[in-house]
């Protein structure tokens, strides 16, 4: 509800604040990290919003609390000698390309991949 005092405005959440504890913060941010997490997703699933995960995991790679893994290691990329295409293995599925495909095309067969 807003109300108008002396030129200021006052104003009252709809929903009262959640107070979430340091070892929920923890476990949610460690979660959020996984290389393969869906943080919107992740957020939503724990009803918060997802920029406030987000702002959570930001702090804690600032802060140097965690770290994350730069190298993402979901996928297995060889080239096949002579016949100019590669073969992308991810868990029990194989893509193999050749040297024309469309970047975007890849991009969404992989995330398609990846997410199932």
């Amino acid at each position: 509800m807003l109300e108008g005092t002396a030129g200021r405005l006052e104003a009252s959440p709809d929903v009262p604040r959640r107070r979430w504890s340091g070892a929920a913060k923890a476990r949610l941010v460690e979660e959020a990290l996984d290389p393969a997490a869906n943080v919107s997703a992740i957020a939503r699933r724990h009803g918060m919003a997802p920029s406030q995960l987000f702002g959570w995991r930001r702090q804690a790679l600032k802060s140097g609390s965690v770290e994350r893994d730069e190298v993402v290691s979901f996928a297995q990329v060889q080239p096949v000698p002579s016949q100019g295409s590669i073969e992308i293995v991810i868990g029990d599925a194989m893509i193999k390309i050749g040297a024309d495909v469309d970047a975007r095309q890849l991009q969404m067969v992989l995330r398609a991949v990846r997410a199932r």
